[in-house]
């Protein structure tokens, strides 16, 4: 009877199997049955305390910690294994969001040992030794100082390293435990903040990024080997997509997408492989992508004009745009507007210009009555006084062009030809040669030769003053050149022109003499009075411009 009392007795948990501390729950049993061991879900990146020497310690199973060694912050989210890890899971939490909240730090009595090889255990066992490598891989070193920490850091890349291959040669499908674990393992290695020199530049116009040194990062060594696992993650057939987006999920994406701010080229080139990847796999997240880049966009073109990933984004999209189905939806060409073309104004153009150009015509290519309003915003954001810029200008319009249909051409040709005329007359000979060999192109000089009754008045006056006056040989060689491919298509337009343009010319120069006798009169009679103090005559012209305007009290002085 007394037996049957005590058993229904709630009893006491035994202090061997749990250590509670700061309410953080650590459980130590290592058998939980595929569970999380030692660091558990939803810890923290863990970082490398610089004067305790590790800041978190990974050993056998799990974290060895005792109650008089180990020291945990305050979180308010309970690291438990188990049955514990399962119920996490059923309520749905992220890896991505549970990552930020807790941070875990041991005392340096705690020991950071490498696990054992994937081939020194069984196979029934791989996957609690895969998932205890990945905790043990949320430790994160500080790179700052190459000679701290040396150590426990060839473990890590070591441990990295072995991560890679076996995820590369696994052949059972990824549990949602697992897609956890591996999510929180890349958060806790990759999501960082910059410097805030890489995001706040309140003088953009100081900023020159070809001047610029690119910051390397340090801690290279170990992001490398995280950026080959997450793409080898993704990129696997073992990864279902339909289970994978619970984790790799819109914030996992933004905060992917943050990184495309670094300095260092190799980090953006492999940020580029797995979005393009990420975008592929997961269709659901399509949509958002599309509009985080546009955002990043915005931003880069209306405040601040500064950011590092602008040409690895534009290449990603050029591939998108690629596979754009026809009809074009409204969304796209928004998209063109919005941000691809207004994408010529910053300053640092240069610097993606060529990713860009690209995508500009993919879309002309997609849909060719796209051609007019990709021709009018590039002679929106002309460059005015940057002659590179202007050669690069003329490039991109030249592949725009031969991609372009007469009747968009006929819409647009009246602007584009007044542009072309400026730059053929300018003074900077790579401009006016960049532009005259656009009759080089055989369907652009068709285009022309079609329309060159409205073309050819609108150039012929740039024409002959390259020829009579342009300081440059080749450039008057060029326009001699164009200037015979319309004599020989149509010389009675041709004749018409040179006959306008000598009028216009003669006219010219009777309003530059009678402005110049004009002045010099001006002068004599100013010279002729200076002696005696006396006010000038004006001419009657202005005089009767000054008795016009009666009203005003200065018409009256001098009269």
């Amino acid at each position: 009877m007394i037996k049957q009392i005590l058993g229904k007795l709630p009893r006491k948990p035994s202090s061997k199997s749990t250590t509670t501390q700061n309410g953080v729950n650590i459980n130590n049993n290592n058998n939980n049955g595929g569970g999380v061991t030692g660091a558990g879900v939803g810890v923290a990146p863990t970082s490398v305390n610089s004067t305790q020497g590790l800041s978190s310690g990974v050993s056998g199973g799990g974290v060895n910690s005792s109650k008089n060694s180990s020291t945990v912050s305050r979180s308010n989210s309970n690291v438990s294994s188990g049955g514990g890890t399962t119920s996490k899971l059923n309520q749905g939490k992220k890896a991505s969001a549970v990552v930020s909240q807790t941070s875990v730090m041991v005392s340096s009595s705690a020991v950071y040992e490498a696990l054992p090889n994937f081939r020194d255990v069984p196979n029934s066992e791989k996957q609690n030794l895969f998932i205890r490598k990945l905790n043990m891989c949320c430790v994160v070193f500080d790179f700052t100082d190459p000679a701290k920490n040396l150590k426990e850091k060839d473990i890590k890349r070591q441990t990295l390293l072995e991560l890679v291959d076996y995820i590369s040669t696994v052949n059972s499908k990824f549990n949602e435990i697992v897609m956890q674990e591996i999510t929180k393992m890349v958060a806790a290695n990759l999501f960082r903040t910059f410097p805030s020199s890489n995001h706040d530049n309140k003088f953009p116009e100081s900023f020159d990024p070809e001047e610029e040194e690119p910051t390397m990062e340090p801690a290279w060594p170990h992001l490398q080997i995280v950026y080959e696992f997450l793409l080898r993650f993704v990129a696997s057939s073992e990864t279902d997509a339909k289970l994978a987006k619970r984790y790799i999920d819109h914030s996992f994406v933004l905060r992917l997408l943050d990184l495309f701010d670094s300095e260092d080229q190799r980090e953006r080139e492999y940020l580029k492989t797995i979005l393009h990847r990420i975008y592929g796999k997961f269709m659901v997240h399509r949509p958002f992508i599309r509009k985080a880049i546009n955002n990043i966009f915005y931003r880069f073109i209306f405040e601040t004009e500064k950011h590092n990933g602008v040409a690895e984004l534009l290449e990603i999209l050029g591939s998108i745009i690629n596979g754009f189905a026809l009809p074009l939806k409204e969304e796209h060409k928004l998209f063109l507007v919005r941000a691809l073309i207004p994408l010529h104004k910053p300053k640092c153009v240069t610097m993606y210009h060529q990713q860009l150009s690209y995508c500009i015509t993919q879309f002309v290519e997609k849909d060719f009555k796209l051609a007019d309003t990709v021709i009018r915003g590039l002679l929106k954001y002309w460059p005015i006084t940057n002659s590179s810029k202007e050669v690069m200008f003329l490039g991109e319009l030249e592949e725009v062009l031969e991609a372009t249909q007469a009747a968009e051409f006929q819409r647009c040709m009246v602007p584009l030809f007044r542009q072309i005329a400026r730059c053929l007359n300018s003074s900077h000979f790579q401009v006016a040669e960049r532009a005259l060999f656009l009759w080089n192109n055989d369907h652009i000089r068709n285009l022309i030769t079609q329309n060159q009754k409205v073309i050819l008045p609108i150039i012929f006056p740039a024409l002959e003053k390259n020829t009579r006056s342009h300081w440059n040989q080749a450039v008057q060689s060029l326009t001699l050149n164009v200037r015979k491919i319309f004599s020989d298509a149509d010389q009675e337009l041709f004749e018409e022109c040179l006959i306008r343009y000598q009028e216009d010319e003669a006219k010219e120069k009777e309003t530059r003499d009678k402005r110049e006798t004009t002045w010099k009169r001006l002068e004599d009679i100013a010279a002729s009075k200076a002696v005696s103090n006396e006010g000038v005559l004006v001419s009657r012209l202005i005089s009767s411009l000054s008795m016009g305007n009666t009203a005003s009290p200065r018409s009256s002085v001098g009269s």
